[in-house]
Order: C-alpha cells, then structure tokens, then sequence
C-alpha cells in the first residue's frame, strides 16, 4: 500500500530536519531556535501522517535559553538510532553577529523518544550543524569547523572527531575532510556508509534563493571526496517561479523495504522571491540509487509525492492541541486549557513554562498566565505560542484580564520576534478604564493604533485575528458581533526576509530564521506580574 502526500509534510517553521528510522517508526527533529520547550519531534509510522511530540528539551536542566538572541538558541538538532538509544546532538547559539558564532554543542541520550533523557554532555563548539556518523561499533562527530577570521569567509570546512558511545566522549583530535575542489561554504554535514564508499550530505549555497542539497563520496573516512557530476540532489535555485524554495539541509531515511526518502527544508514565499512568512518548513523527496550515487527523479522538490503509506495503530491520532500537519483541508483545533500541561503544539519565548509565571491549574480550565517583561527583554517574557502552518490562518482566545494601569496589557499577537509583531490588547488608560488597543512593531519601530476601543464591565472578551496570505487583521467580539479592530495590516513584516539586518557596511545585525507565530502574550511592565486567564483558544486553517 503507497499513499501520496503533498509538501511540506510538515507546515510551519520546521527547519533543518533530522530524519530516523527506530524500530517501525520514523522520527523527524527539526529547529526551534529561541523556543522552549526546544527541538521539536514528530513521529510517523508511514511517512505520510505525522504525530507532533512537542519538544525533547523541556527541562532547564537540558536547556537554557534566557538571554539568546532572535533566531539564535537551538539551531540544526540531529537525532540518531544506535545500539538501542536515541542520540540528539545540537548547538545552542548565544552569539552569530560580527564574524563570531558561538555555538556549543550538547549530547543527551534516551532508550525512548519520551525519555528520560540524560543530563546533557558538552562536545565543544568548534562548529555548529553538528551531527553524529555511526558506523558498526564505530562513531564519528562530524561538524562545520566557523572561522572568526576577517576575509575567511566564515568557513574552514568540515572535519571529523571519534566519539566513544560508551563513555559519550571525544577520542583524539579533529581530521579534515578532504572536500571537493570549490566546496566553499558548507553547512548541515550528515555522513553515511552504503556499500564501500562514504557519502557526505552537505547544505550548500546559504540559507537562501540559492539553497541545496549536494552529495559527495569517498572510499575513506576523510576523503579525498568527489561530488556527484550531475550537480545538487535537490534545489529550488534556477526556478523562482516554484512554489517550493530555498530547499536544502537534507538527511536520509531507509525504509525496512530498502525504499530511501530525503527529509530537507523548502519554504513558501510571496511571489518570486517574495517573503516567506510561514519560515521554512519540512518537506520529502524519493530517493534511488544510480550508478552509485543518491538520485531524485528531479532536484526540484516535489510538490507531491508516494511514501509507503502503512496503517497507522487504532487509536494513533495527535494529541489535544496539536497544530494541523495538512494545510490542504479545513482544519480546527480547540484547547480549553482542561490538561495539567501545555500541549505540544504551544511554546514558550525564552523560557520554560514554569508555576512561577504560568499555570493549568489555579484556576480550573484556564490557563493563567503571569504578565513578564517587554518586547526588548531577552529574560523573563510572558508569551504562549504557536507555529503558523499555512497561508491562511484564524486565531481566535478568550481574554479575562483587569488591569490597573497602562502597564498590564495581555492579548493576542502576531509575532516574529523581538523587534517584529502586533499585539491586540486588554490595558488600561491613564483614567483606569478598561480599553482595547493594538499596537505594532516593524524592526524596532513601535506604533499604537490611534482607535481606542472601550470595554463595558469587567469580563473576559473574545479576540481573533485572521491571516490571508500577505494580509493580517485583528478583531474582538463587541455587543454587535465580530468588529475588526485597527486597519488591514502587512503580515510580510512577519517574515524571514523581513527580519534579516544588514548594516551599510555589509555586517550582519541579526537573521530570521523562525516563521511567523500566533499566541498569548502578557505584559506586566511595573514588574509584579499582573495575571491574565485565558479560557479558550482556538486555531483555524482555511482552505
């Protein structure tokens, strides 16, 4: 039985998969940057429909993110299988701006995807896009070696290091790969072994337009490696005009019939080249092998494509609050906050969602959230989230929230990061009134909305937004139904591009790599953490 799927099997921001095969299912880990809880998991039996497991670093023991800046945090997890023990590996960047990336890499082990995972191991931050080779009783780290220097190019290739699985520990010193004549910048390196030869699976070309998946392979560890002649395995770059860009940073999967599928990153922009509001997400390709080498029938990623297909156990469906993986159909999802936990669809800006500024059960079926610091601040943020995962999206939350002053404020946003966002409301005015408000931030300029929208009484007040492929509006339910609040507004400000800041001088500011989010944010700027409760939340995807 074989089922066809359409790209990205995975909506929204899911960058940079990791794909594994454990047993008779799959598990695919993708990036999750300044997120908690961080890297997320999907599991699939069949290729086709995937679980959302929600994040395997969900402890401060396991990850700390207080401080980093946008788009950094953890960057390219990769997951492996060996010896009966999931391996997850990856960089938690604090730094990437003025020639520097200081990215260290961490090790946790696990017998099961759920855990309990280890105390997390260092292995160095020579480079990040680090991942794990095993080879018979053999293991290897293979890693992006960043040089700092002016005029390097911020690359001095790839190199290996021996990595004893029984003591999770480095053996020896780093070798060189001997890359391919004109490798230039190489990122996202996975190694594998098939028949007698090595093969390298590296992102090319940046993260952008010019994104691809090449493969190069040699009879020895360390190379010398050739590349395919026949060019990248797979890119978007001489067709701007495919829904599908930016593919690139793949990983293999074998399935128990010798069938092979590449996971890697597409994104979804607005026109050629347009801004991709919705990040960069996860898509498949079939793989075969020809004259040797790992072959797509073409590079372009397919829009659809057959995947095995198997039945999926009775019972196996996705978890309450988990986003729809199908942007073809009409889809829905209500979360009353009735669980002990946030579902695997939420997360946290920065920090874990801890019983200090968020809690599920004081007061039953609501989720109160404790108002935490500014937009600017890179500690101690009150944002609940979720991934935008197709072009047209409802968000709709009841808001019960009193404020005393112009301080609180708690709503709905539209976020992208720290200097990118709208948030509609609940605050106070400088006479104490409740009112409605919308205010906005586009690369670090602050805008309110001049409307001011009055609130009778003291109860909860349902607030919605709807994004329509470039076009975002906000609106709350008044006496009269539906009112929209403020103008139509420009959701391309929620996109990568968008983010992406680069001085006169050429110099990198800062860089967008997360997509657009839609969630529950909280201000409490006098710093005593004035609550609101959220009752409901629901998330719509539209055809």
């Amino acid at each position: 039985m074989t089922v066809t799927v359409s790209n990205p099997v995975l909506g929204g921001s899911h960058p940079d998969p990791s794909i594994v095969r454990a047993g008779d299912a799959y598990y695919l880990a993708t990036s999750t940057f300044e997120w908690f809880p961080g890297v997320r998991v999907h599991r699939s039996r069949d290729l086709a429909s995937w679980e959302p497991l929600g994040g395997v670093l969900d402890e401060p023991r396991l990850l700390d993110l207080a401080g980093c800046p946008d788009s950094g945090g953890v960057w390219a997890p990769n997951l492996t299988y060996v010896d009966g023990t999931f391996h997850l590996l990856y960089s938690t960047v604090s730094a990437y701006t003025g020639g520097f990336t200081d990215s260290p890499n961490r090790l946790v082990t696990a017998p099961a995807i759920d855990g309990p995972w280890s105390d997390p191991v260092p292995l160095g931050s020579r480079g990040f896009d680090a991942s794990l080779f095993h080879d018979g009783d053999a293991s290897w780290l293979v890693n992006l070696v960043h040089d700092w220097r002016p005029g390097r190019g911020g690359s001095a290739g790839l190199e290996v290091t021996a990595f004893d699985r029984t003591t999770r520990t480095l053996v020896g010193s780093p070798q060189r790969l001997d890359l391919p004549p004109g490798a230039g910048w190489i990122e996202g390196p996975n190694l594998y072994r098939h028949g007698d030869w090595y093969y390298l699976v590296t992102a090319d070309g940046g993260t952008s337009w010019e994104h691809q998946v090449t493969v190069s392979r040699s009879r020895d560890l360390t190379g010398p490696y050739e590349r395919d002649p026949r060019g990248p395995l797979v890119t978007s770059k001489h067709r701007p005009d495919w829904p599908l860009q930016k593919a690139g940073h793949g990983s293999l999967v074998r399935t128990p019939d010798d069938r092979w599928y590449l996971g890697f990153l597409v994104a979804r922009p607005h026109g050629e080249h347009g801004p991709c509001v919705l990040g960069r997400e996860t898509a498949l390709t079939e793989v075969t092998w020809v004259d040797g080498w790992p072959t797509v029938a073409d590079p372009l990623p397919p829009l659809g494509l057959t995947v095995p297909g198997a039945a999926a156990p009775a019972g196996a469906a996705a978890p309450a609050g988990a986003p729809a993986v199908s942007v073809a159909d009409w889809s829905v999802d209500v979360d009353d906050f009735d669980g002990p936990r946030l579902g695997p669809a939420w997360s946290t800006l920065r920090r874990p969602p801890t019983a200090d500024w968020l809690t599920l059960t004081e007061r039953p079926s609501h989720l109160r959230v404790r108002g935490g610091r500014s937009p600017q601040s890179a500690v101690g943020a009150s944002l609940v989230a979720r991934r935008v995962t197709a072009p047209r999206v409802g968000f709709e939350a009841t808001v019960d929230h009193r404020p005393t002053a112009f301080q609180h404020a708690a709503g709905i946003t539209a976020y992208y990061n720290a200097r990118s966002w709208y948030f509609l409301h609940v605050t106070a005015d400088d006479d104490g009134r409740r009112v409605l408000r919308l205010a906005g931030c586009d690369r670090g300029v602050l805008t309110l909305h001049p409307d001011v929208v009055g609130l009778d009484g003291d109860g909860p007040v349902r607030l919605g937004l709807d994004l329509d492929g470039a076009q975002l509006t906000f609106r709350h339910h008044g006496p009269r139904g539906w009112e929209h609040v403020g103008p139509g507004l420009d959701a391309t400000t929620l996109s990568d591009e968008h983010a992406t800041d680069v001085d006169d001088a050429g110099q990198l500011r800062g860089m967008g790599f997360t997509g657009a989010f839609v969630g529950l944010w909280v201000w409490d700027l006098a710093g005593l953490g004035h609550p609101a409760d959220i009752d409901s939340a629901t998330y719509t995807v539209r055809p």
